[in-house]
């Protein structure tokens, strides 16, 4: 435990002072594989078909990684000091939080300041939905979903493979989490092919998404936070973007969710959370609840550690 400890503490550590690489990122490489997969593979039109061909693509671009990240584990076992180091330096690669408030900044700024068109194409590069013509609390609505909902993904459920599985652990989360995000859309033509991947994600991210949500509650506006969750997380149409987004919009005290356009076409959503809908500065307030959210789990595991 004193290890996962500290190889934590190193990722964190090499995230805040570096950031995201900007070249020569593993997962650059990673989607370049997935792409040509998919471009081999993606070829059926019977919905079985292609069901089963992503499923095979999934496995061939996942599992051969994932076995040679167990077999570096392993063979640095014997040494104790090597592989706290190497597992570090593996997390940080797998998680975003620095890159995840660089991208909110380059939203609240603007928008606080009165820009929209600039945050409006900032929040068109980390959201799905049409970003043009959004205005002030659209935009801020959208950032703050994503900031809390990538918290989640890119952020605790990465800490949380890790511990329980160490580098391999990890490494099999982030390249399921990845394909989930290339080839989970449900347009015609990832319906089907990409079916194996987001279903895999929603596995992966089961237990994590709940302990998130079980973080935000406990890091923010606890008595809110828990109404959203209980009430109102089943009503999202992800199983596991409900309970974060509903516990994170009752910890922050602000309405999320509600009529957003994707793709041409204005979509119903439930509404989430209570209170005043969101503003430049609760985007802000989402970085900050997700940080709180790290030190909670830092000192959670430097208990289990010194205990």
């Amino acid at each position: 435990m004193m290890s996962a400890l500290l190889s934590t503490l190193l990722a964190l550590l090499l995230d805040h002072r570096l950031g995201e690489p900007q070249r020569l990122h593993p997962l650059i490489g990673f989607g370049s594989l997935a792409d040509g997969l998919e471009s081999w593979l993606n070829n059926h039109q019977r919905a079985k078909a292609a069901r089963w061909w992503g499923l095979i693509a999934w496995a061939l671009a996942v599992l051969p990684l994932t076995y040679m990240a167990f077999a570096l584990s392993q063979s640095l076992a014997g040494n104790w000091l090597l592989h706290t180091l190497v597992s570090g330096v593996v997390l940080y690669l797998a998680i975003g939080w620095h890159s995840l408030v660089q991208h909110a900044q380059e939203i609240y700024e603007p928008l606080q300041a009165g820009d929209l068109p600039q945050a409006r194409q900032a929040v068109s590069y980390i959201v799905s939905r049409d970003c043009q013509h959004l205005d002030a609390q659209e935009v801020a609505t959208a950032a703050t979903e994503s900031v809390l909902e990538n918290g989640a993904d890119a952020i605790f459920a990465a800490l949380f493979w890790f511990l329980l599985a160490g580098i391999p652990g990890v490494v099999l989360y982030r390249l399921s989490n990845t394909l989930d995000a290339m080839w989970g859309y449900k347009n015609q033509r990832f319906l089907h092919f990409g079916w194996a991947a987001a279903r895999l994600d929603d596995l992966l991210n089961f237990i994590p998404a709940r302990l998130t949500a079980l973080t935000y509650t406990l890091c923010g506006h606890r008595a809110t936070a828990w109404r959203s969750w209980r009430r109102q997380a089943g009503t999202w149409k992800s199983p596991n973007a409900g309970p974060v987004m509903a516990a994170g919009a009752g910890a922050l005290q602000v309405q999320l969710g509600g009529p957003a356009p994707y793709h041409g076409t204005m979509q119903e959503r439930p509404l989430l959370g209570e209170g005043e809908p969101a503003q430049a500065q609760t985007i802000d307030q989402a970085c900050k609840l997700i940080a709180r959210g790290l030190v909670l789990w830092v000192f959670i595991i430097t208990a289990g550690s010194l205990w």
